[in-house]
């Protein structure tokens, strides 16, 4: 299988990744750390899918999405940092005072996990940054000591694949995802 990585500009195949079955129902959207608490908590329903819509058709694009062919299989969301709830965060620390980005989720439909696109999916989220001038990238992931994480809570990542595409533990957070702590991961590019 080849992966192919492109932004995520095209609202039909982001809903198909990250929209919910029932159109009334209300899920992230990948919007929870996107937004101030506030904002996040009175978009409702259709409301969240009709943001993200905007986010893909004024740009810049909300993230990235690894196809196989012309099926959507995976999602990255990636963003300046001071754009993402991670800039008031009081529970991952700021490194420094650069403007970097985060790489907050990490998601492949069932069916094609296992195949590498998470690896596909970083990468093209770094090149993604790379182009918009990020001078690096943070990530959140799990430190989960190689124990078993339900797919879904490992949205964030897992330190291991972090490692694996080159980033490196920068600082320790006092975060919690289903019961792993997590880390800040960094990739400089500079």
């Amino acid at each position: 299988m080849t992966v192919d990585v492109r932004p995520a500009s095209f609202f039909e195949d982001v809903r198909t990744l990250l929209g919910p079955k029932s159109p009334t129902a209300n899920v992230c959207w990948c919007l929870s750390h996107r937004l101030p608490s506030q904002v996040d908590n009175e978009l409702r329903g259709p409301a969240r899918g009709a943001f993200v819509e905007a986010l893909c058709r004024t740009g810049p694009p909300p993230g990235v999405l690894a196809y196989d062919g012309d099926q959507p299989v995976g999602w990255a969301a990636v963003a300046p940092r001071a754009d993402t709830s991670y800039a008031r965060s009081r529970t991952i620390p700021h490194v420094d005072d650069l403007p970097v980005w985060s790489l907050w989720c990490v998601r492949v439909r069932p069916g094609h996990r296992g195949r590498g696109i998470s690896h596909a999916l970083i990468a093209g989220a770094v090149g993604f940054a790379r182009s918009r001038g990020a001078p690096a990238v943070e990530a959140y992931p799990l430190d989960n000591g190689g124990a078993r994480v339900d797919p879904t809570m490992a949205y964030a990542g897992i330190r291991s694949i972090f490692e694996r595409a080159g980033f490196v533990h920068a600082a320790d957070t006092t975060s919690v995802l289903a019961g792993h702590p997590r880390v800040l991961m960094r990739l400089d590019l500079r």
